[in-house]
């Protein structure tokens, strides 16, 4: 019965988290623009848009039985390539107070990679 519901969660978690930040992106897009790193060329908000599609896609194909296996296969290229969102977010955030700015820049870098294994995890097992 664990492996069941430990599954259920792993199956529902990830495309409720996507669908969630996908919608934040358009809800609320300036906190998302912050993240796109400058050297990425056009506008920051249309890089917003743009990832907010993607998290959007990527929910609805692991949130289907039929398309699970493509959608951890893009759930794990997604997580990859926000990175570099990531590494801008501590890059910008360097002068903000270490709590609790630091912590959130800095302690995002590691959790990329269990993501990243669960999304792969996901493709595997679909």
């Amino acid at each position: 019965m664990r492996y069941a519901t430990s599954k259920t969660v792993r199956y529902w978690a990830m495309p409720a988290a996507l669908g969630a930040m996908g919608v934040l992106h358009f809800v609320a897009p300036r906190p998302f623009d912050g993240l796109i790193p400058p050297e990425l060329p056009g506008s920051r908000r249309a890089w917003t848009y743009g990832s907010g599609v993607v998290e959007l896609a990527v929910a609805g194909l692991l949130a289907n039985r039929d398309t699970r296996a493509l959608g951890g296969a893009a759930a794990t290229a997604l997580f990859v390539g926000v990175f570099p969102g990531n590494l801008q977010m501590a890059r910008a955030w360097r002068g903000k107070p270490f709590w609790p700015y630091q912590v959130i820049a800095w302690g995002r870098l590691p959790l990329q990679i269990p993501m990243i294994m669960a999304a792969d995890k996901i493709r595997r097992e679909a």
